[in-house]
């Protein structure tokens, strides 16, 4: 609505006020037309710019190896300390086969007297290569016996079991997809076009039917993870929408992924690196049902979701919430790329020198991280928390600064949680890591076919994505997984052994067992 003269107060404080007014809400829709134009129109290397360049292992959507924009550099800023890449370079993996070709001189006469030279050493190198996949068939034979003597039963082996009976497909090749769609994001219809380009025609409904049968079959072990990971003492969880068809409206509707995480590995802990995806309806109370058996501290974003849940009268108080500082440190890193506070900035460096302190520790024992959290950051935490209160009162209410102040603020205790407990981490990255393969798969899939597929995602998903973060070959984990169960080798109450970190311990005492 358009202001003339006549309607603006006399009141010099009343006048004072509207301007603060209008100025912390020009603030707000400067900082939203900022961040839409970033996103529409800005370059993939702007987009991820960071504001520090030493905050660069904190932004969870920074792409590795990716450098900020060259006009952005400044001569005097200290260079960020690299990390030193993990790469095979001069020394491949010592477990994979070896071919060996050995080129041959075209003459081994003496060019000068034309005697025969004889072989006084070699140079030899290695270089990683690969044999195109193929498709083969596989073709069982079960002989007939039967006795001429006196015309007795015949004998014959029984067929062995197959998780798709009479279907053209063995364990390997469902296994196969099943990675491929659910470890590493490619689509079933992507895969029709590959395995035609081989020859072998097949829809994308036979293949949805047999990811749903490979479901069905590892649902048991699925569970069995979920409550493993419940019964530790710390958990992660994190939530993104997914599209799902709803055929009688025309449309998607909006259902739910849930992911539960575990990893103590940074203290040595117990529990093993492991994330399980739950599908529902929704993002209400869903996630009450799927914690009702699960005691202890859950590091979680600020969604309002968890803070009901920890007040929830059928928990009885056996949740304690730690919120992540990273989402609170990023609504500081918009306010600094939108408007350039200067106050912005220094929040997020007062949260760098958190950081170095956590990288520091990385890798200590829970009593040593408590202790030196005690010593330094604590006091960090406490000197920011003071900043925050000072500078708050001094701000519109309508502009964005003052609500990423607000958001840190109001979460203060589960926000320093971790400095009275040194198992816990200060963010979300380990479940915000596993569930970023859920996000590129939605996008590539772009929805889900039903509920029933859902769940389908969700099952698989958890087993493949588990091995991966354990270090393993998720499509060789779920061959065996398969087979051992479609076979009947493992049973119900051995279920235990086929659990990501299990079946890892049991192949590595094998191997030492055979060295």
């Amino acid at each position: 609505m358009a202001l003339h003269p006549e309607d603006l107060p006399s009141d010099p404080a009343a006048l004072a006020e509207m301007v603060l007014a209008f100025e912390g809400e020009n603030d707000d829709l400067r900082a939203e037309i900022a961040t839409l134009k970033s996103l529409i129109f800005g370059a993939r290397s702007e987009r991820s710019a960071i504001v520090c360049a030493e905050q660069i292992a904190l932004d969870l959507e920074w792409t590795a190896g990716a450098q900020p924009p060259a006009n952005d550099d400044k001569p005097d800023a200290p260079r960020p300390k690299r990390r030193k890449a993990r790469r095979n370079i001069g020394a491949l993996p010592a477990h994979l086969p070896r071919i060996e070709r050995v080129i041959e001189p075209a003459s081994t006469l003496c060019p000068c007297c034309a005697a025969q030279m004889h072989r006084i050493g070699e140079e030899s190198s290695e270089a990683l290569d690969r044999v195109p996949a193929w498709l083969r068939v596989l073709r069982t034979i079960r002989p007939k016996y039967a006795c001429r003597a006196c015309e007795g039963p015949i004998v014959q082996a029984r067929a062995p079991a197959r998780l798709v009976e009479g279907g053209m497909a063995t364990t390997a090749l469902i296994a196969h997809i099943a990675a491929a769609k659910y470890a590493w994001q490619s689509t079933l219809y992507r895969q029709t076009q590959i395995l035609a380009g081989q020859g072998v025609v097949v829809d994308r409904q036979t293949l949805a039917r047999w990811m749903g049968s490979a479901a069905w079959l590892v649902r048991g072990l699925y569970d069995l993870q979920l409550k493993t990971m419940h019964g530790f003492e710390r958990l992660f969880c994190d939530e993104t929408p997914m599209p799902v068809l709803d055929p009688g409206r025309g449309r998607t509707r909006i259902c739910q992924f849930w992911a539960h995480a575990t990893d103590d590995r940074a203290w040595k802990g117990p529990a093993p690196p492991a994330v399980a995806y739950v599908f529902a309806g929704g993002r209400g109370k869903e996630i009450v049902a799927q914690l009702a058996g699960f005691e202890g501290v859950l590091q979680v974003d600020g969604y309002a979701a968890y803070a009901s849940l920890a007040g929830d009268a059928k928990m009885s108080g056996q949740i304690q919430l730690a919120y992540c500082l990273v989402h609170a440190r990023r609504n500081f890193v918009r306010v600094h790329k939108t408007t350039n506070s200067p106050f912005a900035a220094e929040v997020i460096e007062r949260v760098a020198a958190v950081y170095a302190i956590e990288e520091r520790i990385r890798g200590l024992d829970a009593g040593e991280r408590r202790a030196t959290r005690q010593a330094e950051t604590k006091p960090l935490m406490e000197a920011l928390r003071t900043r925050l209160i000072a500078v708050k009162d001094g701000i519109s209410r309508r502009s964005t600064l003052i609500k990423a102040i607000d958001y840190m603020l109001e979460r203060r205790q589960g926000l320093t949680a971790f400095l009275d407990d040194g198992r816990l981490e200060p963010d979300t990255n380990t479940v915000e890591r596993s569930i970023r393969p859920i996000a590129i798969g939605k996008k590539n899939s772009l929805f889900s076919g039903d509920e029933g597929g859902g769940e389908t995602w969700a099952v698989l998903a958890s087993l493949l994505n588990t091995a991966k973060l354990n270090g393993l070959d998720p499509e060789a984990y779920l061959v065996d997984v398969l087979d051992r169960m479609v076979s009947g080798a493992t049973k119900t109450n051995q279920l235990h052994e086929l659990l990501a970190w299990n079946w890892k311990a049991a192949r590595e005492a094998e191997k030492r067992a055979v060295a």
